[in-house]
């Protein structure tokens, strides 16, 4: 990988198995002008073999565990074109350590970190204990469902707990999958460096959740994502020793925080849905800001999945959108904008059908 060097400690084999193992390995970003280098992957063990079940089936696949994986990324590094090149080179890499087709990937004991030394305070932000378990992922059994292979993963974020599950088709042309995800309990107290360096503000109480559903198939797209935050407090006696404009955009934001706050529940919600076409993703801001204010004045949020989201959802008949009361009243521009635009495509189709009749009538008469 240019820009990077790196190192094993050793490589056993277990031709029985099938198998072999790569001991403590390391990647590391290497400046060749400062000679400086930053830790970007490492793993205590790499395991690559033959995967039995699938052979048994007649398959020849493989399956590739990492034991205890360290992956950073560093604010220099996640430009997306940087982010989508590593990310590339690294799969690459991958494939020339197996040379069969991976069925099974497994990851135990993981670790994924962001930090930014620019920032004042530094950041350093991750998550910790990730196990990861995908299965099936080149359909070598069980070839005659429609989403064949499964992904579950579990992580701890800052004594929250997250899990994810994934249905998908990974051999599908365009993405085709059914995923849910939840996030819960996460001590924003234990985020306060990331507040303090991007968003200037302490947290001084609270905790944040998120529970999210997507399905994708035949490019189209369907979900909703709900965040949640319960007992928070920005500003409080621990804030004495700011300065004034500090505490003056503290208290704006938890302002806005306790306007929008359920009491009897003490949380600050809503749901965010979304469909569209991969190309062309939509979320409808008008529901956003009603379900804020639902959550707050009339009915709390869920803290969990609604289940109302499968790949059904993506290809079904959508009934006529109902506005909302926002919606109805400081949508009408948008309203206006829609009408224009639909009534100038009207009449560009009549002028071109038009044409057309005059070019027909001109050969016919020639």
């Amino acid at each position: 990988m240019e820009g990077y060097r790196g190192h094993i400690e050793d490589i056993d084999l277990a031709l029985i198995r099938g198998a072999y193992k790569i001991d403590s390995i390391y990647l590391h970003k290497y400046d060749s002008v400062s000679g400086k280098e930053t830790p970007f992957f490492n793993a205590s063990l790499i395991d690559l073999s033959v995967e039995w079940k699938a052979l048994f089936r007649g398959s020849i696949v493989g399956e590739l565990e990492f034991q205890n994986p360290v992956l950073r990324f560093t604010k220099d590094k996640v430009e997306p074109k940087d982010l989508q090149k590593d990310s590339t080179d690294f799969r690459q890499l991958l494939d020339d350590f197996m040379p069969l087709k991976v069925n099974r990937f497994a990851v135990k004991n993981g670790n994924v970190r962001y930090r930014d030394e620019t920032s004042a305070p530094k950041v350093d932000i991750g998550l910790t204990n990730l196990e990861i378990v995908a299965l099936n992922l080149k359909n070598s059994y069980d070839s005659g469902a429609l989403l064949p292979a499964t992904v579950t993963a579990s992580a701890s974020v800052y004594e929250g707990t997250l899990t994810v599950n994934v249905k998908l088709n990974p051999l599908a042309k365009k993405p085709t999958f059914d995923m849910n995800a939840e996030l819960k309990d996460t001590n924003l107290v234990l985020l306060n460096e990331f507040f303090q360096a991007y968003a200037k503000v302490d947290v001084n109480k609270g905790s944040f959740g998120m529970y999210t559903e997507i399905a994708a198939k035949d490019g189209g797209f369907a979900g909703y994502v709900k965040p949640l935050m319960k007992d928070l407090d920005i500003l409080g006696k621990e804030d004495r020793d700011d300065n004034v404009f500090r505490k003056l955009w503290e208290a704006i934001a938890g302002g806005a925080g306790e306007l929008f706050r359920n009491q009897p529940e003490d949380q600050v919600a809503t749901k965010i849905p979304f469909e569209g076409r991969l190309d062309n993703p939509k979320a409808n801001i008008w529901i956003t800001i009603s379900n804020t204010l639902r959550n707050a004045f009339i009915q709390a949020i869920q803290p969990s999945i609604d289940n109302e989201i499968n790949l059904a959802s993506v290809d079904s008949p959508k009934e006529p959108e109902k506005k909302t009361m926002l919606q109805k009243v400081f949508g009408k521009d948008d309203d206006k904008a829609s009408a224009k635009k639909s009534k100038e495509r009207k009449k560009a189709e009549r002028k071109k059908e038009r044409q057309k009749k005059k070019e027909d009538k001109k050969a016919g008469k020639s």
